[in-house]
């Protein structure tokens, strides 16, 4: 079917009701342009001919846009067009459409971002980076060849590599972009565009606005003069930058002869992802011999031994723990497939495994960082508040609690690790003012006296979400060096005779029994877009009164509100509410930056009196957690309508 036949199926469809006008709009404008190649033009006739106007729909509803984490989106359809998958269902051609990852958005993205960065730096370096999905090597070496034919120096990894290297890589090679091709741990049918400055973190205001804005003016006809790749002006990354983030991984450890002497008995997965690139040579070096899940090393990105590769999901764990019992390992991770987040499980006295929540392991990373450091003389003994700890808002409050019985601060920040990244490089850039530029290259033990005084002594950065930071030279969340960080902690409990369940059980007698509960509500496509919408209008227009029988105390809209935080700098504004309950509960609600989901966090907390009654506090918590769950769902349904 040529071109203008595909157009006036599509205007027949649109006129019967079977398309709407923006998918309409969206098609058209992309077959005039001229510039798809045959085969792009070729599978939407395909899906017209055949009528899969829901398909078309979802591809052309919107165009693809920056969301908290970066550009994401489907890159293989839910209905395949001709000539996009094999007989046998492997993905051939990235999926067609303006709301799809493919070609057209990757270019436009790549020359977007070109063009931001190259007006305040001529010839601009750049480092690429790829996870193991689909397309992502072939959408790597189109962002690396355009960038080198724009004027600009690109360099490109070898093979698959992680999230948190590709940051690492940025700044070691002092280059004034990254772009790493993923989608995190979505399912497999995604793929995205992530992007970075040359401080290493996620793109911020005002920046991000004005990429978005450059990718904005882009569209097929201005790329495609981009989309046969040439590479013969791409550089690769050499050996000295990869063995730069591995001895920078290794050196994170801060008592590497309690590792080593106590190794703990670790079953690592990377869950078919870029993780094992990195997190099996450190542990090595540390004097660890993790036991790797073989089913799993291999680089797949249809992921087929998981329903999903993402380390929140239990499911995943599935082959570690089967291995894990055999080999009777202290404690088991697993990675997600570009590697900047990880899941932990650790085995029960009485059998079986428990899989550790995003917020416990942030708590006891908070409380092994902090101690380790000042047994190590690096922190004073009192501790100070010139060191920090910096979550995100829907982080456990366990970590403040931990962090005020330490005598060290607890900024919190928005939800997404660019806002913690954020407030590294504003405390790098004071210590290179006060104390030299130097400074924050020198080893932790040599530069944590001279942050202490001149700046903030960055201690960790956490999220809920699985993600955390223990090293101010990655400007991400970084699973290879949590796994390092939590195997050192098990390490030096086990020289104690204790394990990571007991000083998870220490915290909470302490301060009081946590749980924490995440409601993710699914809503795809086009009408899943809208339902989102009407859900986040509704709260913010007719929010509760009560939820779950309690009066809400307090609503705090971060969208109006100007909210304060621990430094005094206000809070950007986001869509992002946060309802403190009569009865000390609380809830937050947010939609999905990078994904079509609407989420709702739940904070609860139970006093134990001792430790017999631990087990019926966290009972009553985790009930008070699920009586909110069930209350907001509904409660979302119905706003959805």
């Amino acid at each position: 079917m040529s071109a203008a036949e595909t157009i006036a199926q599509l205007k027949a469809a649109a006129k019967a009701g079977s398309l709407s006008s923006a998918a309409l709009s969206g098609a058209v404008g992309w077959l005039e342009s001229g510039a798809l190649p045959a085969d792009a033009v070729a599978a939407l006739g395909d899906l017209v001919a055949r009528g899969c106007w829901a398909e078309v729909e979802d591809r052309f509803y919107k165009g693809i846009a920056f969301g908290t984490g970066g550009m994401r989106g489907r890159t293989v359809g839910r209905v395949p067009a001709a000539g996009e998958v094999d007989p046998e269902g492997m993905p051939l051609r990235a999926a067609v459409g303006s709301a799809c990852l493919n070609d057209v958005n990757v270019l436009r993205a790549a020359i977007g971002l070109f063009r931001h960065v190259s007006s305040v730096q001529p010839s601009p370096r750049i480092v690429v980076a790829h996870d193991v999905r689909h397309f992502s090597r072939h959408f790597a070496e189109l962002v690396a060849s355009a960038w080198t034919r724009l004027g600009g120096e690109a360099h490109l990894f070898a093979g698959p590599r992680s999230t948190p290297q590709l940051s690492f890589t940025v700044r070691h090679l002092e280059a004034h972009a990254g772009v790493v091709i993923t989608a995190s741990h979505n399912p497999s049918h995604d793929n995205g565009f992530k992007c970075c400055l040359g401080d290493g973190g996620q793109v911020t205001p005002p920046a991000d606005a004005a990429i978005v804005a450059e990718v904005g003016k882009l569209g097929p006809a201005e790329v495609a003069d981009f989309l046969e790749k040439d590479m013969t002006g791409v550089l690769t990354v050499g050996p000295e930058a990869e063995e730069a983030y591995l001895a920078r991984l290794v050196a994170g450890a801060v008592d590497p002869e309690a590792v080593a002497r106590h190794a703990p008995r670790v079953v690592f997965t990377n869950l078919h992802g870029t993780g094992d690139v990195m997190v099996v040579p450190a542990l090595r070096r540390l004097g660890v011999d993790p036991l790797v899940v073989d089913e799993q090393r291999e680089h797949d990105g249809r992921f087929p031994t998981v329903p999903s590769p993402n380390p929140e999901n239990p499911a995943a764990f599935t082959l570690a723990l089967r291995l894990a019992s055999e080999q009777g390992a202290d404690v088991v991770f697993a990675t997600d497939p570009d590697s900047d987040r990880v899941g932990a499980a650790v085995p029960l006295p009485a059998g079986g495994h428990r899989l550790l929540t995003g917020n416990e392991v942030a708590a006891l990373l908070a409380e092994h960082r902090i101690s380790a450091l000042k047994d190590a003389g690096i922190l004073p003994a009192a501790g100070s508040p010139n060191a920090a700890v910096v979550k995100s808002l829907v982080t456990t409050p366990l970590v403040s609690a931990v962090c005020a019985r330490h005598g060290v601060r607890c900024v919190e920040t928005l939800v997404g690790f660019k806002w913690i990244a954020r407030k590294l490089e504003r405390w790098a850039r004071r210590l290179a003012e006060l104390a030299g530029p130097e400074a924050a290259a020198l080893p932790l033990r040599r530069r944590a006296p001279l942050a202490l005084r001149h700046s903030c002594l960055f201690l960790l950065g956490a999220e809920e979400s699985y993600g955390y930071l223990a090293d101010d030279a990655v400007r991400d969340k970084d699973a290879n060096s949590a796994v390092l960080m939590l195997a050192e902690y098990a390490a030096v409990l086990r020289s104690r005779g204790r394990t990571l369940l007991d000083a998870l059980d220490a915290l909470h007698l302490s301060h009081g029994a946590h749980h924490e509960d995440l409601l993710n509500l699914t809503f795809e496509g086009a009408e899943g877009a809208a339902a989102i919408r009407r859900i986040i209008s509704s709260w913010r227009a007719s929010p509760p009164a009560t939820v779950d029988g309690s009066k809400v105390a307090r609503l705090t809209d971060y969208e109006r509100d100007e909210v304060i935080d621990a430094e005094g700098e206000r809070m950007p504004p986001e869509e992002f509410l946060v309802a403190d309950l009569a009865d000390g509960r609380r809830v937050a609600v947010r939609a999905s930056g990078t994904e079509p989901k609407i989420k709702f966090y739940s904070f609860t907390r139970s006093e134990a009196a001792d430790a017999d009654d631990l087990p019926a506090a966290r009972e009553r918590a985790r009930k008070a957690a699920l009586s909110l769950r069930s209350w907001l769902e509904a409660d979302a349904r119905r706003r959805a309508r």
